[in-house]
This record gives structure tokens, sequence and C-alpha cells, in this order.
């Protein structure tokens, strides 16, 4: 964030968020700091200021003509960010053959500086991204290591779930281990922490999922209802709902603060692969085994789209960053790109030969990184739908990819037990 004082009574500061566009505002009201924030989804490179700024003066009380000079340093500064962050191609950076026995997960920091992978052979490794070294072996699990995260944007933790049935939480720093949480009576297959990193949730084979304080060590709360395992646990930005999606063919949705459930979505006729909420958090985005996608509405529960276009099972499922694009991916080997506005079709991303497991956006939500059982990643035009890099290398099934905080760093893992690294 990028902070700069104003000169008045009740506004103190303004905070840029580069991913989606943003300002934060800091404001005391009776003694009490609070703070705001305004969204800025359309913003781009061709956004004119100006413009910008008189909007925000007329819908926003808090700022009034005496910060136009303040906003449009900031606006500028942000435009220029999301130009920068703009990558017309990724160059193969360095391979990594990461464990002996096979790879289950990985992830990113927000920086792209360290990743971490989880494997069969029972350990997550920590590794330096500009070196290829490994920085800290975490040992510690029975089973193999299925499901791994780092507390973005802090990146100072990692939280490892198992088939040994326990979650444990490490320091990114020294790898020392600060909690081993213990519940769950069947194997742990996803987890994720809050916006906040005060928690960790973690979905298992057992039709539960729980939550752990990451402070004290201890079970927070059970979330029970689900009638078969739950293979995807996601929170919304503020962090006080979250989503649990079940081969049960249903989502819950959840109270953070309660435990309690909220609702039930329940239309798919398939098993779940995967539910996000947009960056707002007014909807929700469900891929499952029976070929569609599903668009919920957050505050009635309601489904208020169904996208049919897939052949196969839909395997994963994203909202650009603006939550202004959404993209399913299948086995059928194709993606789709969709306008969130009216469900139409931006692009057919075809090209790969065999299933796409995985999808994400890159920051700036122009680009589309698509992970296949071809042993490709792709990288797409989000809104022309054409390739604009095949990334190649791995000679085994790709099962993960993403981008960095900045999108100029790639990372793709495989099942030739290689991480490759991409900038």
């Amino acid at each position: 964030c990028v902070c700069v004082c104003v000169c008045n009574m009740r506004l103190t500061r303004f905070f840029l968020r580069y991913y989606p566009p943003g300002i934060l505002l800091e404001y005391e009201r009776r003694g009490q700091v609070r703070t705001k924030t305004i969204e800025l989804l359309d913003l781009d490179d061709e956004a004119d200021v100006g413009t910008t700024i008189d909007e925000l003066i007329t819908a926003e009380p808090l700022i009034t003509e005496r910060q136009r000079p303040q906003l449009e340093t900031l606006l500028r500064r942000l435009i220029e960010k999301i130009k920068a962050g703009e990558r017309n191609r990724y160059y193969h950076y360095k391979k990594i053959t990461t464990h002996a026995l096979p790879l289950t997960n990985l992830a990113l920091n927000k920086s792209g500086s360290q990743f971490i992978t989880g494997s069969y052979d029972r350990t997550c490794k920590l590794w330096d991204t500009a070196t290829g070294e490994m920085v800290h072996s975490l040992e510690g699990h029975t089973s193999v290591v299925y499901a791994v995260a780092f507390n973005n944007p802090f990146g100072d933790k990692i939280a490892t779930g198992s088939f040994d049935k326990t979650c444990k939480l490490w320091d990114a720093a020294t790898g020392k281990l600060f909690h081993t949480f213990e519940g769950h009576t069947a194997e742990i297959v996803c987890l994720t922490f809050n916006p906040q990193s005060t928690l960790v949730a973690t979905g298992s084979m057992d039709r539960t999922a729980r939550l752990w304080d990451i402070e004290t060590g201890a079970e927070a709360g059970c979330l029970t209802g689900h009638t078969s395992e739950i293979v995807s646990v996601r929170f919304n930005a503020p962090g006080d709902l979250m989503l649990t999606g079940s081969f049960d063919h249903t989502v819950g949705l959840w109270d953070v603060e309660s435990r309690t459930r909220l609702r039930t979505l329940i239309g798919h006729r398939g098993e779940i692969s995967s539910c996000v909420f947009n960056h707002e958090g007014t909807s929700i985005l469900t891929g499952s085994l029976d070929k569609t996608c599903k668009v919920w509405d957050v505050e009635t529960g309601r489904c208020i789209e169904t996208l049919r276009d897939h052949t196969d099972e839909v395997l994963d499922v994203c909202f650009s960053p603006s939550g202004l694009l959404l993209c399913s991916a299948s086995a059928d080997g194709q993606a789709f790109v969709y306008e969130t506005a009216d469900w139409s079709i931006v692009a057919n991303l075809t090209g790969h030969e065999d299933e796409i497991s995985a999808i994400r956006f890159n920051p700036q939500g122009t680009k589309v990184l698509t992970v296949s059982s071809d042993k490709t990643a792709r990288l797409w035009d989000a809104f022309q739908g054409t390739c604009l890099q095949v990334l190649e290398g791995h000679t085994g099934e790709l099962f993960a990819g993403t981008f960095n905080y900045d999108g100029d760093t790639v990372i793709t893992g495989g099942k030739d037990n290689t991480c490759r690294l991409w900038r």
C-alpha cells in the first residue's frame, strides 16, 4: 500500500490497492479511526484521470477538491502499476526437482520470492524462487501432505494438511512448528487461511470443515452437515463468510463468527470441484462434475445463472480480480471466459490436447493461465481468446499453476515431480 497524508479534519490518509484497483480511505469519526474502500474495478491505462476524480468527489463526501492533487498523483501511480505489471512473454527461468515421490500441490507467497510444495514423501518443502535452493524441509506428518498454503499477503506462516488427519502450522522464516491441529477423523484434502491470518480452515474426507485459531492452536469451530467429503474451502475478502464445497453436490455458505450455516446451495447434479467468491463478495461461482458452472447470489442463495457450455466435467473455476469476468476449465480440454454482466462467452480457449486441471487470471485480469494433462501450460488473452504462449518442458501431466501478486512470475507443477518458474 502507498499512503499520503492529507490536510482534512476527518480524512487522514489514502492507501492504494493495486489488484484489483481501489483506494482505501482512512478517516476519523468521533475519535475512532475507520476505513472505507472505493472500488475502481474499471480503471485501466485508458482512463481519464480528471473525470475519475470528478466522479469520486461527487460520490464520496470524504473527498473534496482539496484532495485533487493527491488523488491525481495516486491514480496515475495506480495506472502505471497496472501497465507495468503487463508482461508480453514469459521466459523459462528455472526447473526445480522438488521431491523423490509425487508432488501433490504448490503455492507461491505474495511477492513470488518463495514457494512451497507438498508431496507423497510426507513433507512440505519451502523453496527460494531466485536460487531454486530449498530453504526448509517441513517434516513431521506421517502420511501424504496433500494441501499447502501461505498466509498471504503476510507470507510468514505456512499451513500443511495431510492424509494423517492433521494440519500443521509452521514459521516460514525458521521452519519451526507452531501447532499441530488435531480433530479430523479422515484425510485433510483442502485448507486456506482467512484474510486476517487469524484462522486456518480445513476440509476433510470426514465430511466436516474445521476452523483453527492460529494464535492458540485450539479448534475454533467444527462445521457439520455435509454428507460427503469437503474438497474446497474459501473465505470472502472481509473474512466474515466462508464456503465449503462437497462431493455431496452442494456448497455451504457459513457465517464465520457464529459458525452457523447461512445457506445451502443446491442445484448441481454432480460432485463440486471448485467454489469461490467474487472480489466484492456478492456472488459465488461453483464448478461441478455435472459439466456445469453455476453463479449464486450471496444474499439470497439463489442460483442466478447456469453455464452449460462444457461437454465434460468442470474441474476448476475462478473470477477475474475485478469480478467482471469469470473462467471455467474442464476435462473436455476447453476453457471459457464469460462476461459477468450478461453471462455471454467472451472467449473459448481451445488448444489443449487433454483435460485442463487448473485455471487462473493474472492480477491485471487481462490474461488467463491454464495447466493441462497434456504436459503444457498456456497463456491466453482473456478478451480475444488467442493463445499468447505455450509453456513447455514438463514431462508429466500438469496439475497446478499460478501467478505471483504482480503477475510477473508464473509457477507450474507437474507429475514429473518438478516445478518450473517462468519470468
